[in-house]
């Protein structure tokens, strides 16, 4: 993805987000019009998904037992926490892709440190979703 502030970093956040939805998604002209709508149903489609892969971790032994051999229901498990981190690790890049769309500007910081922002126009401060940290905070799959 192009650099927050390039002029085509609109363009590679869209492209970005239309890989992290349903394909369908792309038949919707006011989506790729307007990358805000596009990016709050990124989020809550990868939500959605992250706690989907949560509850088939929770589930896989009970619902899969009777019918598959312990390796495979180690396979499933693998798979789901996998899977699972990827989704959260998209989740959390929507997020922070949502708040640039947004017009909160992410300071780099030397050293490796956690990039720190500056709020953009119109932002609350406090106020609203949380944030992509405190968005993560919950069990991941393999905590079930």
């Amino acid at each position: 993805m192009h650099p927050q502030g390039s002029p085509e970093f609109e363009r590679s956040a869209v492209a970005w987000l239309l890989d992290v939805v349903p394909p369908d998604y792309v038949l919707h002209g006011v989506l790729k019009r307007h990358p805000v709508a596009l990016a709050a149903l990124a989020r809550h489609h990868l939500a959605a998904c992250v706690e989907g892969a949560r509850n088939g971790y929770r589930s896989a032994r009970t619902e899969l037992g009777p019918h598959l051999p312990p390796t495979a229901i180690e396979a499933v498990l693998a798979a789901y926490r996998s899977e699972g981190s990827r989704l959260a690790a998209a989740a959390r890049a929507a997020d922070l892709v949502e708040r640039a769309l947004h017009g909160e500007e992410f300071v780099r910081q030397m050293g490796g440190a956690r990039p720190t922002t500056r709020h953009g126009p119109g932002h609350v401060k406090g106020g609203g979703r949380a944030t992509g940290d405190q968005a993560s905070s919950g069990p991941s799959p393999a905590a079930g």
